[in-house]
């Protein structure tokens, strides 16, 4: 192993989540295959043995009494997260861990075991949206922020669920060992390279779909830069413009312009969170044609301008 090899523990239990695991560890390990040495990954848990994930398939884990700080430990989530935020032995294992650790994580409601060993409180972090209000009510001295995907405060990394691991785990690989490394990784992964941590954790694509007209919007998605008028998208679906208009209505619950309009500002808000581009080329790369323009449609969808956003999103960081 090189000297700058990293350790990064995982944390499981009974119950846990197998992706949270899963996909972080092969995050870890294909960065490594680009950096042979770069980390040493060990599962840990509270008893020797398999540990059984809530789908029933176990992990074998060593005992994290046995085991050294890792450089980074990373906690999971899932089902079984009730048992060890109570467990005193788990609790001053995480506790005793960041204290030396050069930094603690979690993956979606992972974050609940963060939070009751006392870690975040004041802090910034986020869970899965699903958790976000039960979790304010449990701890609300933290300073949740459920619409990100993973929050970076200090040393304390938070994540929503299962595949924003990945992303977290990816935006770790790039401040140790480089962007281009972590775009590598992303790229074996077949992942987006890299969704920031300040995107939401939901999806305009998703929302509008679940109908005939799927991949038209999947198309729309990918051709932003066009003008994508009525007209534009009835020729794609093969329909005439006023049907095209009043069915699409019907099925997404948005209007074509507006569902445009909040594909636009998703894809625009990633790309001022994660390129050094000035605002205008984001405005003409999603097809807003002008900055005001698309000042505009962020007021409406954010309440608040691109450029506010950035610097929010370059200050969290």
């Amino acid at each position: 192993m090189s000297a700058m090899t990293r350790t990064v523990g995982f944390l499981i239990f009974p119950d846990f989540q197998l992706l949270d695991v899963a996909g972080p560890i092969a995050a870890f390990e294909i960065a490594g295959r680009f950096v042979p040495g770069a980390y040493r990954l060990n599962v840990l848990a509270r008893d020797d043995g398999a540990v059984a994930s809530s789908s029933g398939v176990p992990i074998s884990a060593t005992p994290f009494a046995q085991s050294p700080p890792p450089d980074t430990l990373i906690v999971s989530g899932g089902e079984g997260t009730r048992s060890p935020a109570i467990c005193a032995d788990t609790l001053a294992f995480v506790r005793a861990s960041a204290a030396v650790s050069r930094r603690t994580a979690s993956v979606c409601s992972g974050t609940y075991i963060l939070a009751a060993a006392g870690l975040l409180d004041g802090r910034r972090a986020t869970t899965h949206w699903q958790r976000s209000r039960d979790f304010q009510r449990r701890y609300p001295a933290v300073r949740l922020d459920p619409d990100k995907i993973f929050v970076q405060d200090g040393s304390l990394w938070t994540s929503a669920g299962i595949t924003a691991g990945i992303d977290m785990a990816l935006a770790m690989i790039g401040a140790d060992l480089g962007e281009d490394v972590a775009r590598q990784t992303a790229q074996q992964l077949v992942v987006y390279h890299r969704r920031p941590g300040g995107q939401s954790q939901f999806s305009a694509l998703l929302e509008l779909q679940g109908g005939r007209f799927d991949g038209l919007l999947t198309w729309a998605r990918e051709n932003l830069a066009q003008p994508l008028s009525v007209e534009q998208l009835a020729r794609q679906a093969a329909m005439s413009p006023r049907n095209f208009a009043r069915l699409f209505a019907a099925e997404t619950g948005a209007t074509p312009a507006k569902a445009v309009e909040r594909l636009r500002v998703e894809a625009a808000r990633a790309l001022l969170d994660s390129q050094p581009l000035q605002v205008e080329d984001v405005a003409l790369e999603t097809g807003f044609g002008d900055s005001e323009r698309m000042r505009r449609a962020f007021v409406r969808a954010f309440g608040q301008p691109p450029q506010a956003l950035r610097r929010a999103a370059r200050m969290a960081q």
